[in-house]
């Protein structure tokens, strides 16, 4: 009884919200790399925190510094979805949440690096949630995936409270309400990706390390593939990681190929969940096995997506990108190589062309040697 009461409280909080930000002017304004059209109300991740709030003070205020690192970055994300932050004061905030998490683990004890391994990690997850949020669905319906499976997983090894994740599921479901449709009333804004993403890491932490078995991480895959190629190739191209473009594949399916943004969204969490599964059978084996697995299905799915990815930029124009998309680079390499090669026939002296003399059929040999030729 005590979920649906909270349920019922969250919708009602989420309403109240989409009128003060409506009031206050909340709202994420589309540009030419926006995958939605109409301003659209942004920082509804906020309901995220709530219900992290009404299970923290429903469960004797378990997880202390957690909560505070939470909330930590919460206050600084909703403020840069309000008005804006700079970078470095982000990044601050982000670190001292994370160092938060990690003493709430209670591993300082292990190696430097661990703690530097974790906080990439960490930033690089909140960040691929931001990126994933302009898509209609994606946020909602990946996040309940990845929660389900932690939730199930739970029931078999319980290694942090149930409550934690049920209550970070509520909160999804309310959001998703408002998000999971054609066009969407809102955004979850910087505050949603860094919260939720926030809570989801500490849940898979708190598996790992109860396990040892790091092939839990692919819970996440699906955005770990999507996320890392399109870094990688904008590091290959020079351009920086963190700038906005429309050149993750989802993007482009639902932007430029026209496949609706919630066909999308559906698409990855049912591979997400495919994955997800799979991963919960293969731990019982040996590391050997689930090393391979890992290594076999994550080069396979890798492949799948730069194949299609590397077909859309070939046949598609993607917007807002035109300096670096593949094809249009080609077209003006071939417009190159056309202007100087029509440069190079202008400048060639043309020798003029021989006369050819037809013989007549029946001039005898004589006749021939007493004209000379």
């Amino acid at each position: 009884m005590i979920y649906i009461f909270t349920l019922i409280f969250l919708f009602a909080l989420a309403f109240l919200y989409l009128k003060i930000a409506d009031r206050f002017n909340i709202v994420d304004k589309p540009n030419e790399r926006s995958s939605h059209t109409k301003v659209t109300i942004r920082g509804a991740g906020i309901i995220f925190y709530v219900a992290s709030i009404i299970y923290f003070f429903n469960n004797d205020f378990e997880y202390p510094w957690f909560f505070l690192g939470l909330t930590l970055l919460t206050y600084i994300s909703f403020l840069d979805d309000i008005r804006g932050v700079h970078p470095t004061a982000r990044l601050t905030v982000h670190f001292a949440s994370v160092l938060l998490m990690v003493y709430e683990f209670g591993v300082f004890n292990y190696p430097w690096y661990y703690l530097i391994l974790a906080f990439v990690f960490t930033i690089g997850v909140i960040n691929a949630y931001n990126f994933m949020d302009g898509i209609n669905g994606m946020t909602a319906f990946c996040t309940l995936i990845m929660g389900g499976l932690l939730l199930y997983v739970n029931t078999k090894i319980n290694y942090i409270e149930q409550d934690f994740l049920i209550y970070t599921l509520l909160g999804v479901v309310v959001f998703g309400f408002f998000n999971f449709r054609k066009k969407a009333v809102c955004f979850a804004g910087d505050v949603g990706p860094a919260v939720l993403s926030f809570m989801l890491l500490f849940a898979l932490g708190k598996l790992i390390l109860k396990t040892g078995d790091f092939t839990y991480v692919l819970f996440l895959g699906v955005y770990g593939i999507e996320i890392g190629w399109s870094v990688a190739r904008r590091v290959y191209q020079g351009y920086h990681i963190f700038e906005p473009h429309r050149t993750f594949l989802l993007h482009m399916l639902s932007n430029e190929v026209g496949h609706s943004s919630l066909s999308v969204s559906t698409v990855y969490g049912l591979v997400q969940l495919a994955l997800g599964a799979s991963v919960i059978y293969i731990v019982q084996f040996d590391a050997s096995v689930q090393w391979s697995f890992a290594i076999t299905t994550l080069s396979g799915l890798s492949a799948f997506y730069l194949i299609v990815k590397q077909y859309i930029f070939n046949n598609y124009y993607i917007k807002g990108e035109e300096k670096y998309a593949i094809r249009h680079r080609r077209i003006l390499r071939l417009k190159a190589r056309r202007n100087t090669a029509r440069k190079l026939v202008s400048e060639v002296k043309l020798v003029q062309e021989a006369k050819i003399i037809e013989m007549p059929k029946k001039e005898m040999r004589e006749d021939l040697l007493h004209t000379g030729i």
